[in-house]
């Protein structure tokens, strides 16, 4: 049996137009993903978090082109749910056990798995990465993500990743 590498570059490039057409749902890790991976603490203690106007009209963009899309975050920080307020994104925080909430959410869906796009950046999305077709990491990922990802961003998280696949799902749609 021959087990052909793929190279970090050949990941770097979306699966085909006719792969991203069959997507049914996106589903985002929110730090590092959405956002930079950095948190402002004020003195108060509240904490603020970098995200990105471009990711978020990607987000808009996609919607209209019928995607569905959803936030799945360990974080509990209110900041995670203002944020998908504001982009209008379903919002499932504060999970420890991310893969048992994406089976049930799939399965209350009736979503397959490999018609599903996730996109993470540390080991704790490895478990819905290795369940969905289409694993998906930020260029600034942490190195097993990177191992496991179908499809690298050539932006990091928080400086247009989401966009760069929202971007790449609707035009899938289009051609």
């Amino acid at each position: 049996m021959t087990v052909r590498k793929t190279s970090q570059s050949t990941k770097q490039r979306p699966p085909s137009s006719k792969q991203l057409a069959r997507v049914q749902l996106v589903v985002f890790d929110f730090d590092g993903v959405m956002t930079d991976n950095r948190v402002m603490v004020m003195q108060d203690g509240t904490e603020g978090v970098f995200c990105n106007r471009s990711d978020g009209l990607g987000i808009g963009l996609a919607r209209d082109a019928g995607l569905e899309m959803m936030v799945l975050s360990k974080e509990e920080n209110p900041v995670v749910s203002a944020r998908c307020r504001k982009l209008k994104l379903q919002c499932l925080q504060g999970v420890d056990d991310k893969i048992g909430a994406l089976t049930r959410v799939l399965r209350e869906r009736g979503i397959d798995a490999s018609r599903v796009v996730y996109v993470g950046n540390d080991v704790n999305d490895l478990a819905c990465m290795n369940h969905v077709g289409i694993p998906v990491a930020v260029q600034d990922a942490y190195p097993q993500v990177l191992k496991v990802a179908r499809w690298i961003t050539r932006c990091n998280g928080g400086h247009g990743a989401v966009r760069e696949v929202c971007d790449a799902l609707v035009n899938a749609r289009v051609s």
